[in-house]
């Protein structure tokens, strides 16, 4: 029994000392994010930031962003500005600043650092902001070039629509005003059509055969919306319908290339259907995107392990369990997959990797007998 009790012990002295550190802070701060838990994700940030200063893009640009999100405006524009002087101007700095500027009404520098941000995008709202700024600054002949850019690159934005017919009256062009107008009206209704299509299809998928759901549902597909697509798949792999969700999250993948949770949703569905090959492509593209993401790099561990390469699954999983070592399936993988490279090393008479192995084994499950009695016989064989 005190055997036991003390290697219980001994793994929550284990855990504590891992959660403890910058790594570990920064996945919990992202999956925090992902769930628009912006007050947890400043504060893991913040953590992460004290144990290690350097992290400028990895922790307080996201940092910077959290407090965005939760109107610290004032904490926010400080933790830009750091970044800008630490890291440059990147497009991501100066699209937050400038949509900062704008909330402050300081319409030229929001115009300067929102054209900053156009050079290169780096969300598909940067236009709408540049043009909505041009427009408050009083230059709407410049701003309807970026309005009209938004509404191209989102033909369902109705508050893009909406100020492009305020352009247009400015203009004295009545009746390409009344035109977007109208259209910016239809918009907005079919965003409450698309609400009650939603449930609708949930409902369906609940209760209604396949065919008849599916009918429903598919109303809602919409190859150039993969906001709309994404969840539309998500509905069908909700109700492990995965043949139906591949579609539309293929093509919100295609449409969304630099978002995370596109790429995941996408490989999830892979590795639900068994079809693990193909898989690999978008989680591994999301991973060497966005290296500290704790959900990407265990779904990319997973899939490696599932594909034989355990050598490369170690090193996958490994970093999922730096950034969240109380994820009991990490580390139940994690341990599974040493314990593989532990034995092939044995096998091969490579001791030397073998026992180094067995010994990380031995830290993910102290109390498991199985990489103690690894290391007797790789001691035995060393000849300790």
């Amino acid at each position: 029994m005190w055997r036991i009790a003390a290697g219980a012990a001994i793994v929550a002295i284990v855990a504590a000392q891992t959660a403890d550190t910058a790594e570990a802070h920064l996945g919990k701060g992202y999956d925090a994010l992902r769930q628009d838990r912006y007050d947890v994700a400043a504060s893991e940030f913040r953590a992460a930031l004290q144990l290690d200063p350097k992290l400028v893009m990895r922790a307080r640009f996201p940092l910077a962003v959290a407090l965005f999100e939760l109107k610290q405006s004032a904490d926010a524009r400080r933790e830009f500005e750091t970044v800008r002087r630490a890291d440059g101007d990147s497009p991501g700095v100066a699209y937050y600043l400038g949509r900062l500027d704008l909330e402050d009404q300081n319409f030229a520098a929001a115009v300067r650092d929102l054209a900053k941000a156009a050079e290169k995008p780096p969300f598909p709202d940067t236009a709408y902001y540049l043009g909505l700024a041009l427009l408050k600054q009083g230059d709407p002949a410049a701003a309807e070039k970026w309005l009209k850019r938004a509404t191209a690159i989102n033909p369902r934005d109705s508050l893009a629509a909406y100020q492009l017919a305020l352009v247009y009256r400015k203009l004295g062009r009545e009746p390409e005003a009344k035109a977007a107008f109208a259209k910016s009206a239809e918009l907005r209704r079919h965003d409450m059509d698309e609400t009650l299509l939603r449930t609708q299809c949930a409902q369906k998928l609940d209760t209604a055969a396949r065919d008849e759901a599916r009918e429903v549902c598919q109303r809602m597909y919409d190859p150039d919306s993969a906001e709309r697509l994404t969840a539309l798949g998500t509905l069908y792999g909700q109700h492990g319908d995965f043949a139906d969700a591949l579609p539309p999250l293929q093509r919100a993948a295609e449409l969304a290339p630099q978002a995370p949770q596109m790429q995941y949703n996408l490989a999830f569905t892979y590795f639900q259907m068994g079809r693990f090959t193909d898989a690999r492509a978008p989680i591994a593209k999301a991973v060497e995107r966005w290296p500290d993401i704790f959900q990407l790099n265990f779904l990319y561990g997973a899939v490696l392990a599932k594909l034989g390469e355990d050598l490369a699954a170690y090193r996958i999983l490994s970093r999922a369990h730096e950034l969240n070592a109380a994820d009991a399936r990490t580390a139940d993988l994690l341990f599974a997959t040493t314990l593989r490279l532990a034995h092939q090393s044995q096998a091969d008479r490579r001791y030397a990797d073998a026992e180094r192995y067995y010994n990380a084994a031995a830290k993910l499950r102290p109390a498991d007998p199985e990489p103690q009695r690894g290391l007797a016989e790789v001691h035995r064989a060393m000849g300790q």
